[in-house]
């Protein structure tokens, strides 16, 4: 048997023909970005998202990709402001709580038992439960193109952090504590998740040049 026989190989664009989709769970585990938002009228809305990372350190700049036009893109666009906030083990039902599809003026902090707690920089709330929040600034938002540059119904919305809340608990002489954190991360298929723990760490130092 030659090695490509051992390989399921298949073009998108004619389907995977497998049970779910792989690309999510190839690509992952992924950070979580646990959004939070408000419109200009004022609603709330806190969603999860998985489609979502850090893309710079100086400014400090982190994305969420919304598949389809959904409630945390129209108030990003409306006020410019969202907020991050950390999904941790002991969060994760309350966090999944809130990917329930309902009505916009539905509140998802009230729909999950969450606090929504002042931010100090944005007037958008953070999850007070949350250990680690980022205040944003909305710095662009690009709806996505396909090969042949036709727009797809997916927008990345990138923010600038300009607040950082981070619970004390979790720094140990100035290093955050990544792996005692309960970081909860999105794995494939449907249902699966990943939690970061101390016993999956392993340390890698860059060649020196």
């Amino acid at each position: 048997m030659s090695k490509e026989d051992d390989l399921h190989f298949y073009e998108p664009a004619q389907g995977h023909r497998l049970a779910h989709d792989p690309l999510n769970a190839i690509v992952a585990p992924r950070p979580i970005g646990w959004i939070s938002t408000r419109g200009s009228s004022g609603a709330l809305n806190l969603a999860p998202y998985s489609f979502f990372n850090a893309f710079n350190y100086h400014p400090p700049i982190i994305g969420f990709s919304s598949v389809g036009a959904k409630d945390s893109l129209r108030n990003a666009r409306e006020t410019g402001e969202f907020v991050w906030n950390l999904a941790t083990r002991d969060l994760a039902e309350r966090m999944n709580a809130t990917s329930a599809p309902v009505a916009y003026e539905i509140d998802e902090f009230g729909l999950a038992g969450l606090t929504a707690a002042p931010s100090r920089l944005v007037a958008v709330p953070r999850v007070a439960e949350s250990p680690v929040n980022f205040e944003c600034k909305v710095t662009e938002i690009i709806q996505l193109r396909d090969r042949h540059h036709a727009p797809v119904p997916t927008w990345l919305v990138l923010g600038e952090v300009i607040g950082v809340h981070i619970r004390k608990a979790l720094l140990s002489d100035g290093v955050f504590d990544t792996f005692g954190a309960g970081i909860i991360l999105r794995g494939g298929g449907p249902s699966a998740y990943a939690e970061v723990l101390p016993e999956s760490r392993f340390d890698m130092h860059r060649p020196a040049g």
